[in-house]
């Protein structure tokens, strides 16, 4: 595998310095144009490429939104989970055990659990690059452009995995003239980040960039049986770019490097041991969590090579090359106690390259492109389940190898019927081939070799490789009408796939066989397969630039019907028959149907100019999302309609925000005073509702003061998160029953009972500052 990971670089390696030095054959940077295309500001006008093409945003049938990376400075935004904070309908969290690990949903759909095998239903994409997995995807940000959130399925210009949507992160084109800037934070929990942005042009075709940050926070609390922070921050991170422009010819070459050395993030728990009588601790951010096989560690590198030739005035040829590598190794305890109760241990290691090729053509009446995408992808993931204190010396390992193979064809165009009236249709069709290896073994005498453990193989539970191939054709249509420039009414249909696969956590012999006995080998491979999901989803919508653009609205209603909604679940599972579960196992399956309706509405205004001396503003910001998710059929693992005794996860009913800029004149340059209150009403955790886990309605206040001179050199900062110190859960485990009522907690796993929960960051005040050299 190392073999062909160092052949696929060398290629890509190669194919870039052929871009950079044949100047007739080089191309367009497709993020270039994204960059420069998707967050312009020009007299309040915004331009997205939401469609892979530069159009204004008033003109996308679709619910997007766009923020600049000027506003996410401003703002004090420091990673895009705090985006969420300001679009409707989403979930952006960091999920559980790492910094860099990302739980995503959109309108109701996402992945809970960053298991390799299992397919994110948000896709995320760096310059055009789409990262296939949720390791090392809580990006930074640093040198963005802009970053913007479609909603809604994405299937036929983003691919499988859209089905909610995709959030697209563009970083910032290189200026013209040699730039230095440096940007320092210090702040609560020994906050100290420090990013340095450099770039120069060389001759008349060439510019070079890079940037290297250090990010770094005490912890939020402790780990008082190791002695270590918990929720800390230790992050290296780096970027460099080469652009080349010539004629109708530009490239961009960019590379990108993580290195995340952070504690690892362990849970709070809820009950007490219901063996060692632990009490609960008193802070929410402690954890007596012991587990210190292997150290909290992730690393993730990529490279992205976007190339555009303009073959004439109508038609422009693009080419986007990404390679992706991400590892991990995490200490989970589930528990969070010194005792090894329900201790894991747990390997990721992902890698990914991707080539699109895009056709583009832009006449008086019809636009759109034709494009062909291949993924080739490896997950592969190991962890060990340590329960010492139910059989002792007993380790049950999992371990799972994923290959994905993927292709589609796809296209995209616009045609106007009149000056006011225009549709649009599109499709994609998916090949998406699938292959696993799931293992499964206990170990007796301790942790498996893969973490340094002397444990013996005495019983193999697993073997399985099988592989599948899943096809599907995606449509898209809309119809927009304009009866003036400055409005737009549209209906938009458009599907969602997410691709099937197999459970890497299944467990052959947990299989029943209903006529007795084994099950046969079928059996076990439908028992370990699960299908894709795809959603038709309908959205009418009607958006307006008003008083000359001084007041923008967007509102849209849509309605989405899910199929064979993928339910991935982990329960406890007794191997041996002696009444005790030694391991947990997952069990995936296509449970359910949904119905996912809402309404989203947004706006922005420039209420004031100018009223208290030159450049003086005022600027207010809403948003507001009301969604109703619901599960028509949901059938569990017995074969029981339990629908109405689940609910969708990670989905608020309700999502609001408010927001405003008020920037006044003083000292040469200008002071803004920034607010917002964001808004999240009720919320499960899982799909079966558990009043410990699942979130009471809160608003997260934050506020900022900034000073920026009038010729941009420097600025200051003041920035004030969460100030209202709210405490809200982002994730968390559970493994037991019981607890309702006043009836018993009864563990399913290990003796002490796992029910703990992950945090949210607490209230932090930070200063910045930036000097442009």
């Amino acid at each position: 595998m190392k073999t062909m990971l160092c052949t696929r670089a060398l290629l890509l390696a190669g194919a870039a310095g052929l871009a950079v030095y044949a100047a007739p054959a080089a191309a367009q940077d497709a993020a270039d144009e994204a960059a420069a295309a998707a967050a312009a500001e020009e007299d309040g006008v915004i331009y997205v490429t939401a469609r892979r093409r530069e159009e204004k945003l008033l003109d996308v049938p679709l619910s997007v939104t766009a923020i600049s990376g000027e506003a996410l400075a401003k703002q004090g935004v420091q990673d895009i989970t705090q985006v969420a904070q300001q679009v409707p309908n989403i979930t952006l969290e960091v999920s559980r055990g790492t910094n860099t690990t990302l739980t995503a949903f959109i309108r109701g759909v996402g992945q809970q659990d960053p298991v390799a095998g299992f397919e994110a239903g948000v896709g995320l994409y760096v310059d055009d690059v789409y990262l296939n997995r949720p390791q090392a995807a809580v990006l930074d940000v640093y040198d963005v452009e802009r970053i913007e959130v479609l909603r809604g399925p994405q299937g036929t210009l983003y691919g499988r995995n859209t089905i909610g949507g995709a959030i697209k992160y563009v970083t910032a084109d290189l200026p013209d003239d040699l730039s230095l800037k440096a940007r320092a934070t210090y702040g609560s929990y020994d906050q100290a980040d420090l990013i340095v942005t450099a770039s120069t042009p060389i001759g008349d075709s060439f510019k070079i960039g890079a940037s290297g940050a250090r990010l770094s926070r005490g912890g939020f609390g402790e780990n008082l049986t190791l002695g270590t922070e918990n929720y800390n921050k230790d992050v290296w991170a780096a970027r460099a770019t080469v652009e080349f422009e010539s004629g109708p010819v530009k490239a961009r070459l960019s590379g990108d490097y993580v290195k995340d050395n952070s504690e690892a993030r362990q849970g709070h728990r809820f009950i007490p041991g219901l063996r060692s009588g632990a009490p609960v601790l008193g802070d929410v951010f402690d954890t007596r969590a012991g587990l210190n096989i292997v150290d909290q560690e992730v690393e993730a590198y990529g490279a992205a090579l976007n190339i555009a030739i303009e073959l004439s005035d109508t038609l422009t040829f693009k080419s986007i090359t990404g390679y992706r590598e991400d590892s991990s190794t995490t200490p989970i305890d589930f528990d969070s106690l010194p005792a090894i109760d329900l201790d894991v241990p747990a390997i990721y290691e992902n890698n990914q390259f991707s080539q699109e090729l895009q056709l583009l053509y832009e006449g008086d009446k019809l636009s759109g492109v034709l494009g062909v995408y291949y993924l080739d992808a490896n997950a592969f993931t190991a962890f060990d389940v340590a329960l010492f204190t139910t059989v002792n010396g007993l380790t049950a390992q999992t371990l799972g190898d994923v290959d994905t193979e993927t292709w589609s064809v796809f296209g995209d165009f616009t045609y106007d019927l009149t000056d006011t009236l225009s549709v649009s249709v599109g499709g994609r069709y998916t090949n998406d081939k699938r292959t696993s290896l799931v293992l499964r073994r206990t170990f007796l005498g301790g942790f498996s070799n893969l973490f340094g453990g002397t444990g013996a193989v005495i019983a193999t539970t697993s073997n399985f490789t099988g592989s599948a191939t899943f096809e599907d054709f995606n449509p898209r249509a809309s119809i927009s009408w304009q009866p003036t420039p400055d409005h737009n009414l549209y209906f938009t249909y458009s599907q969602g796939f997410k691709g099937g696969g197999f459970d890497p956590r299944g467990q052959t012999t947990a299989c029943r066989n209903p006529t007795g006995g084994a099950c046969t080998p079928e059996q076990v491979y439908d028992f370990l397969a699960f299908d894709p999901e795809t959603v038709d989803s309908y959205e009418a919508g009607w958006k307006a630039s008003l008083l000359d653009n001084r007041l923008n609205i967007s509102l849209a209603g849509f309605l989405g019907k899910y199929k064979d909604v993928q339910i991935p679940g982990s329960v406890g599972f007794d191997a041996n028959g002696d009444g005790v579960n030694e391991s947990f196992i997952g069990i995936t399956s296509n449970a359910a149907s949904a119905d996912v309706n809402g309404i989203e509405f947004e706006g922005n205004a420039l209420v004031g100019r100018d009223f208290a001396g030159d450049g003086s503003r005022f600027t207010v910001n809403w948003s507001l999302g009301v969604i109703d998710a619901k599960f028509n059929t949901f059938i569990d693992a017995f074969g029981r309609d339990v629908a109405s005794q689940r609910v969708f996860q990670n989905t608020p009913d309700i999502t609001a925000h408010m927001g405003f800029d008020l920037g006044l004149p003083l000292a040469g340059g200008i002071v803004d005073f920034i607010g917002t209150a964001a808004l999240r009403s009720d919320a499960s955790q899982f799909e079966v509702p558990n009043p410990f886990l699942d979130q009471d309605s809160f608003v997260l206040v934050d506020a900022s003061i900034v000073y920026t001179s009038d010729d941009g050199r420097y600025s200051l900062g003041l920035h004030g998160k969460n100030l209202f110190d709210k405490e809200y859960i982002v994730a968390g485990y559970n493994f037991v029953a019981g607890g309702v009522g006043g009836a018993p907690f009864v563990p399913t796993l290990g003796r002490e009972g796992t029910l703990t929960g992950f945090y949210g960051d607490p209230r932090r005040v930070f200063v910045t500052a930036q000097v442009n050299f």
